[in-house]
């Protein structure tokens, strides 16, 4: 586990922070900024979300006690400034910095992406955590696209160090350097990137990802050691199937196609293996089952 600093160490501006979606990336950025000293109100339409995103924030808040990471009082002042709301509008009217943290759909991000603008204030800072999707295809439902740009944080995000900044065509100079310092005083290491299909970590991640899926489907070796001969032949942390198990099976897919689809390579093309577990639910952790057998 990456080590996490007391919220006042850094010396960043704090911030009003709202992060629409509870799920697995939303949960992850509410914990990081809450434990950077930031203000936080976590987003989502459903109760029952917010009610495990919480839970699982307390986890991972636990685990760091537990390792010695963090401290008992970083973890009851980080619990202590998410606030959660299920209404839109109360969520980011106050907010400094709104994160969009849900699925992977051009069209739902584009409509939550309008709502969210009339509801905020003028200058607030609006930031897509999309890990594919075009930036400026996202700009197209906004009336100020200048305040816009991509922060793309990393699963599981209070662990992994990057964030990619990306930064659109119309992404104004001042915004592009709010999410880079906002990204430094998480504790983070931003890169910045143009906008383009994937941006580097996905398009470089999500092939070799693929190529992993049909090594196993041809039978070349097991999922096992095809991760481990990244892991000790590459020094990748992680293999690239438990990987793809930790992103979900279904997250992974969805990027493939709209990858293969916009760069018109084969590089991109999803297996049929990847097909075939999706259609069965084999998502990965989150559905217990995917590349691993997950017993939590």
């Amino acid at each position: 586990m990456k080590e996490e600093t007391t919220p006042s160490s850094s010396g960043a501006i704090l911030e009003n922070v709202a992060v629409l979606g509870a799920g697995t990336m939303g949960h992850g950025i509410a914990q990081v900024a809450a434990l950077a000293g930031h203000r936080v109100l976590l987003h989502d339409p459903s109760a029952e979300a917010l009610d495990q995103g919480l839970v699982r924030i307390r986890d991972n808040l636990e685990k760091g006690v537990e390792l010695g990471k963090v401290s008992p009082e970083a973890r009851d002042l980080t619990l202590a400034r998410i606030l959660t709301s299920t209404t839109l509008e109360e969520a980011v009217s106050e907010a400094t910095i709104v994160i969009e943290a849900v699925p992977e759909k051009l069209e739902l991000k584009r409509g939550l992406l309008a709502q969210l603008e009339a509801s905020s204030g003028p200058t607030a800072l609006l930031a897509t955590n999309t890990s594919s999707l075009s930036i400026d295809a996202l700009a197209q439902a906004l009336e100020r696209p200048n305040r816009f740009l991509g922060l793309h944080f990393f699963n599981p995000v209070h662990i992994m160090a990057l964030v990619e900044v990306v930064q659109g065509s119309a992404t104004d100079a001042d915004t592009l350097d709010r999410g880079v310092d906002f990204a430094q005083g998480l504790g983070k290491e931003p890169i910045v990137v143009r906008d383009s299909p994937g941006f580097a970590s996905s398009r470089l991640g999500v092939v070799l990802g693929l190529e992993a899926i049909r090594m196993l489907e041809e039978g070349v070796a097991s999922a096992q050691d095809i991760d481990r001969a990244m892991e000790l032949g590459y020094r990748h942390p992680m293999g690239p199937l438990r990987l793809t198990d930790l992103i979900g099976l279904d997250v992974r897919l969805e990027i493939a196609e709209y990858l293969h689809r916009t760069l018109d390579s084969e590089h991109f093309r999803p297996p049929e293996l990847l097909r075939q577990m999706v259609r069965a639910g084999h998502l990965g952790r989150k559905s217990g089952k995917g590349f691993y057998s997950w017993d939590d």
